[in-house]
């Protein structure tokens, strides 16, 4: 392999790498924008429960309850 073989070769290595770190980088950014965008969710489902239990504690505690019964169920079972 000659020298401008050689320096060619590397320059097309250097190109594919520059490539691959700006996808990595923009993959990284939606990532960080797609995980806010679900802890707002969560953070708005959890305010909704909040208050639906505030509204209604004995269905809350029912619910609870009833859930408490079928892990007993499953987890009692031999």
């Amino acid at each position: 392999m000659d020298a401008a073989t050689t320096e060619k070769l590397m320059a097309e290595l250097r190109a594919v790498v520059r490539e691959a770190e700006a996808l990595m980088q923009t993959a990284a950014a939606e990532s960080g924008e797609h995980l806010r965008d679900m802890g707002d969710s969560a953070r708005e489902a959890a305010s909704e429960i909040d208050e639906q239990v505030r509204k209604n504690p004995w269905a809350a505690v029912a619910i609870a309850a009833g859930v408490g019964l079928l892990l007993g169920l499953l987890l009692g079972r031999k």
